[in-house]
């Protein structure tokens, strides 16, 4: 099969554009639900994993926004303990989504809708598998959870920090439908 210019401009894009754009889908089809949980713990249940932390062991909670590479922005949760480990839930989206750019935004969506027919294909789900780049946002000592959608990872962060603060164990789960 002869490649032609814009089949290997295709094969660019997949390869370079659609990891960050994968990143960019919003699963709409997620339910949140809290309640209480062993007395002296906070727990999550999110795709991709579950955490546990001892209420007494957390030192801080942070949330806070940040540009990765100038390509993305990312929403951090960060969980610190006493221990030898701290918990990084995080949502991430091109910075074109945000920018308002026509061309951007149909690019996103091209490229989610990709994503969707190789996901179905696959089974594999490019909005909570987390992406790492070995070394450079490889951490030791740090587990780290990718979120789907920016709500849901604001929940998350309330209920740690409200069962931090209270002392009150809490289990909180992300479930997609």
């Amino acid at each position: 099969m002869k490649k032609t210019p814009i089949s290997i401009a295709l094969i660019m894009f997949c390869l370079l554009l659609l990891p960050m754009i994968a990143s960019a889908q919003n699963n709409s089809g997620t339910t949140t639900n809290e309640s209480t949980g062993p007395r002296r713990f906070w727990q999550a249940s999110v795709p991709g994993g579950n955490y546990i932390v001892a209420l007494d062991r957390i030192s801080s909670i942070s949330k806070h926004d940040y540009i990765l590479n100038g390509n993305l922005r990312v929403t951090e949760v960060v969980i610190d303990t006493n221990g030898n480990s701290l918990a990084r839930f995080y949502y991430i989206i091109p910075v074109t989504e945000d920018s308002g750019s026509k061309i951007g935004a149909g690019l996103t969506t091209r490229g989610k809708e990709l994503l969707d027919k190789v996901g179905e294909r696959t089974g594999a789900n490019a909005n909570t598998a987390v992406a790492k780049q070995y070394p450079n946002t490889t951490h030791a000592k740090t587990v780290e959870f990718r979120i789907s959608n920016e709500g849901n990872l604001n929940k998350l962060f309330s209920s740690a920090t409200n069962a931090w603060i209270k002392g009150i164990g809490r289990k909180f789960s992300i479930r997609n439908e």
